[in-house]
């Protein structure tokens, strides 16, 4: 069965032995089997491996991994080193320097965000090489909506980073008046002139975070 090596796997436990979940276990051993489905097999939980529960801070929420060799690693907008920097995580770091006067990073692996309580949370954890939303609606989506639940439960504060609109669904999952919820287009070029330039969330979160008397994320990539 799945091993994070943190609190994550006391708190999924329940759901890791649901018939859905079990479902596409088998589903992913066929995929794996198969194809060449990224990212590879021992990165999928790795959003979860790096930002334990306890010491989560912000939730950003992704669509589906890159789908193209040497790109996704268990990371939501997040490639690893080596690799060419997608357009949408270039937008981001356009509004990240437009916000807070950081640079663009010379690589897109956002692993020092995920290790300060970011989560980089993809709403399917899989794909197919070259098969965009391959794996959508095999479990994963239900998998997700329940780690954001959880989150929804903590008592410390969270922010929430909803871009565009299949992230805005996840709206309705989260009820706690602890957690700030702040939403924007997609930073994908064909919506990021739609009210992701100039959102200010880096700074708004890390407002939020101080008046609660947190720790504030420092949103350089190193």
């Amino acid at each position: 069965m799945v091993h994070i090596g943190n609190s994550w796997d006391e708190i999924l436990k329940e759901e890791f032995g649901k018939d859905y979940y079990l479902r596409l276990r088998e589903f992913l051993k066929s995929e794996y089997g198969k194809y060449t489905v990224y990212p590879p097999m021992n990165d999928i939980f790795n959003s979860l491996k790096y930002a334990d529960y306890g010491s989560l801070r912000v939730v950003i929420i992704g669509q589906d991994p890159y789908h193209e060799p040497g790109q996704a690693h268990g990371l939501a907008f997040s490639v690893k080193k080596g690799s060419r920097i997608p357009p949408s995580l270039q937008n981001i770091y356009k509004e990240l320097e437009s916000d807070l006067g950081i640079p663009p990073a010379s690589h897109g692996e956002l692993t020092s965000w995920a290790k300060q309580g970011v989560l980089l949370l993809n709403n399917a954890l899989t794909v197919r090489q070259g098969a965009a939303n391959s794996h959508r609606g095999k479990g994963w989506e239900q998998l997700t909506d329940a780690i954001i639940q959880k989150v929804n439960l903590k008592n410390e504060p969270v922010a929430y980073l909803l871009w565009g609109a299949n992230a805005r669904e996840k709206t309705k999952l989260i009820n706690n008046p602890n957690h700030l919820i702040l939403t924007a287009a997609h930073p994908s070029p064909l919506s990021a002139y739609n009210g992701f330039f100039g959102c200010r969330h880096f700074s708004k979160v890390n407002e939020f975070l101080k008046s609660r008397g947190v720790s504030e994320i420092d949103w350089r990539v190193e």
